[in-house]
């Protein structure tokens, strides 16, 4: 038995040496790819101060999820409180205690295009959680909008604790399961379109699906749960389930959350909270490019 008991405890402490060095390869290998500074050429944007400007910015913020993060006042909210992640917050983005200004000496034009199309911060280094890949390919024109919103806020007074990560999150991030060194998954170098104009299209609608791939991936056919505890993510290609929606099921089930096979979706996993803000147009163009999408 006590040569039992002592194999035991040899097997036992030779898994926990490996599993220990395992973990610290990827502390530190995780880290080195939060440090990286990223140099980015910032295109020199015009950014209105109009109210149809504005406006057409709110709905951008809207319609991209902006709110669904930092809260419907933009004063940072709890995104992921969870025992084996850790804490995931978005911060406070208004110019209240606590935000933008409480933060930053200054925050530029040219720091909300950093931050937005390229996921990186004022020193160059990537932003944790910030899907910058699905605002990276927005037309000048509607980057211009979205600052100008942002920038017309009202201040709010919030502190928000940092973002504070365990053991899971650096294993999930280092085998590319959750994506959180955002600049990585940003093509920096892409050029940005002047103006895209609204249209019922397929090219409208695949200007508009780059909002889908954070979750439906970059072919939209989904997969694996995004991360621990989430469901599966659908097929939304015309080989999947929109394949066989008509268009009014599509905007049905995106303007109401309840698909026409009558499942109501989970707002914390399919936000139809913010895709009934589409417009007609948009939605159409949408349905489009999607049901297109059967290769």
């Amino acid at each position: 038995m006590k040569k039992i008991l002592k194999w035991a405890g040899l097997v036992i402490g030779s898994l926990l040496v490996i599993l220990l060095t395992f973990y610290a390869y990827v502390y530190f290998k995780t880290n080195s790819r939060f440090n990286k500074e990223y140099t980015v050429q910032v295109p020199t944007l015009v950014v209105p101060s109009d109210s149809a400007s504005i406006a057409l910015g709110s709905h951008i913020a809207t319609i991209k999820g902006c709110n669904d993060c930092h809260g419907s006042d933009y004063a940072g909210n709890l995104v992921v409180d969870d025992p084996g992640l850790g804490l995931l917050t978005a911060p406070n983005i208004t110019t209240g205690k606590g935000g933008l200004n409480s933060r930053y000496t200054s925050f530029t034009d040219a720091d909300y295009i950093r931050a937005i199309k390229h996921g990186i911060d004022k020193e160059g280094k990537s932003l944790k959680l910030m899907p910058a890949y699905e605002y990276n390919s927005l037309s000048n024109q509607d980057m211009g909008a979205l600052i100008a919103y942002l920038k017309s806020i009202p201040p709010v007074d919030k502190e928000m604790p940092e973002i504070s990560l365990r053991p899971m999150a650096y294993v999930l991030t280092h085998l590319d399961k959750i994506p959180l060194v955002a600049a990585e998954k940003v093509n920096h170098t892409a050029p940005s379109k002047e103006v895209v104009h609204p249209e019922i299209s397929p090219a409208y609608g695949q200007y508009l699906a780059v909002s889908c791939t954070g979750c439906h991936r970059d072919n939209f056919k989904g997969g694996d749960a995004i991360v621990p505890g989430s469901p599966a993510v659908p097929n939304i290609t015309g080989t999947g389930m929109v394949g066989k929606w008509s268009e009014a099921q599509f905007i049905q089930t995106l303007k109401t959350g309840i698909t026409p096979e009558g499942k109501k979706l989970d707002p914390k996993y399919m936000p139809w909270k913010m895709t009934k803000e589409y417009t007609d147009v948009e939605i159409k163009s949408l349905y489009l490019y999607l049901k297109g999408l059967t290769a």
